[in-house]
């Protein structure tokens, strides 16, 4: 998938949470190579080649011990984030994890969101006062909530105005990629799907001028 995705001209690749491994709770799948997978986290080491290759950027979740990490990586390297609020029985598995951070890369900065995190507007605030070019969250929603990921993710947009790559696992479906205004310029069913389109950061500075909604905060007055 990648390969079609690359031939189709992308450069920013996009991959579900976890989607190498699945969330790994059967003691006979923990003990497998993924699952205990560890710096330098060798299995991300056929994308390491292709970043080189083809001078792009792969977006994803791994599991390493007690974390869900969202990764960025391409040519000069890897970086990491880790998933926020681990939902319901992740609690058992996972920690979650104690900053939220932008990513550097030449691509511009990535505010990178897993899953759960979606549902808290929090998070993607965050990384858009950090500075966040474009939003990316990588997910499992299940196929019954999928009304709720498509309407969070296109709020998540709005609200920060900002483009958002949101990219569900192929049960769950509903992969999209959104502008800033929350128009959907690209949407997936279920099932393995690849989706392009180009990111239009000027039209996202000129909606932020049109609504200048991040300026107009009043944070002196959101406390409760």
């Amino acid at each position: 998938m990648a390969a079609a995705a690359l031939a189709e001209g992308a450069r920013v690749l996009v991959f579900p949470e976890l989607f190498l491994t699945g969330f790994c709770y059967e003691p006979s799948l923990l003990s497998t190579p993924s699952a205990q997978d560890m710096p330098p986290y060798p299995s991300l080491d056929p994308f390491r080649a292709l970043a080189q290759e083809h001078d792009c950027l792969f977006i994803g979740s791994l599991r390493s011990g007690r974390q869900n990490l969202g990764f960025c990586l391409d040519g000069e390297g890897l970086q990491l984030r880790p998933k926020i609020h681990p939902f319901a029985g992740e609690k058992e598995h996972f920690d979650g994890g104690g900053y939220i951070l932008p990513v550097d890369t030449r691509w511009g900065r990535v505010g990178l969101q897993i899953c759960y995190d979606l549902r808290f507007p929090e998070t993607a605030r965050n990384l858009a006062l950090q500075g966040a070019d474009f939003l990316v969250t990588v997910a499992q929603f299940p196929a019954l909530r999928v009304l709720q990921w498509r309407t969070l993710a296109m709020a998540r947009a709005i609200e920060n105005q900002m483009p958002h790559l949101a990219c569900n696992w192929a049960s769950g479906g509903g992969s999209l990629i959104c502008n800033a205004r929350g128009q959907v310029l690209a949407e997936a069913g279920p099932g393995e799907k690849v989706i392009c389109c180009d990111i239009d950061l000027a039209d996202r500075d000129a909606f932020r001028r049109e609504i200048p909604c991040l300026a107009d905060r009043r944070p002196d007055v959101y406390r409760w």
